[in-house]
């Protein structure tokens, strides 16, 4: 397995040899911190002089913050990957803009470090990676001081529950803070509504079902690939679903 080759950015010594330390101990996939810096202008100078997969980048630092300093590292001619580290978790958006393949809140932990390179370790393989000139569309998920970028393409539906609403994947749930009627506008092309409270993927859809609701009574129901839970649909939106399974 290929060892990761990393530049640190980080403009406190201690963050550094912090970061230094888990990297040691990373095995799946095996990174080292193949270099440092302390500012932008250092480590311009690194990505002039060496290749690297990634670079575990500061948003807060002197002079060039990280994020203008990641633009300046996406015009580089091979670009490594950009994963920010950070204690504020108020910039991940405007992160997540500039293409960064992650978003990770101090203190780090070793799990999420792993997560981020082999992130990083897909894309150098080209796996799952967008055709050139196509902008993966994404959602972006806050969590407990975790900011992730979930993919639109794995999302199989949406649910609104009280104020939040559920992002449900093949692998896990998410909870997302918005409006549903304002993603089903901005993604329309991806979901279908089957109830007041629900959108469905429309390349997910298995198949459409009678079911019996002990409250609603006889009904239809969706089946989604990925998952075995299926999901009511109104009879206001069937004909919708039913365009869906068909086009």
């Amino acid at each position: 397995m290929k060892q990761l080759k990393i530049l640190v950015v980080d403009d406190e010594a201690l963050a550094r040899s912090r970061l230094r330390t888990l990297l040691a101990d990373c095995t799946s996939p095996p990174a080292v911190a193949a270099a440092e810096a302390a500012d932008a202008v250092q480590a311009m100078s690194a990505l002039q002089h060496d290749t690297f997969d990634a670079v575990l980048l500061d948003i807060r630092m002197p002079g060039t913050d990280g994020i203008a300093l990641a633009r300046n590292i996406a015009a580089l001619p091979r670009p490594p990957s950009v994963v920010f580290v950070t204690a504020h978790s108020e910039h991940a958006v405007q992160a997540f803009d500039l293409e960064a393949i992650d978003y990770l809140t101090k203190p780090v932990r070793l799990e999420r470090l792993q997560q981020a390179l082999q992130k990083v370790e897909r894309l150098g393989q080209g796996v799952q990676s967008p055709q050139p000139g196509i902008v993966e569309e994404t959602l972006i998920i806050q969590d407990r001081g975790r900011t992730e970028r979930v993919p639109l393409a794995e999302v199989l539906y949406l649910k609104a529950e009280l104020k939040y609403i559920t992002v449900r994947t093949a692998r896990r749930s998410y909870i997302l803070d918005g409006s549903l009627s304002e993603l089903e506008e901005r993604h329309a092309a991806h979901f279908v509504r089957i109830h007041r409270n629900a959108l469905i993927a429309r390349r997910a859809v298995r198949a459409l079902e009678k079911h019996f609701d002990p409250e609603e009574g006889e009904g239809w129901a969706v089946r989604l690939n990925g998952i075995d839970e299926v999901l009511a649909v109104s009879r206001r939106q069937l004909g919708a679903v039913r365009e869906a399974i068909v086009g």
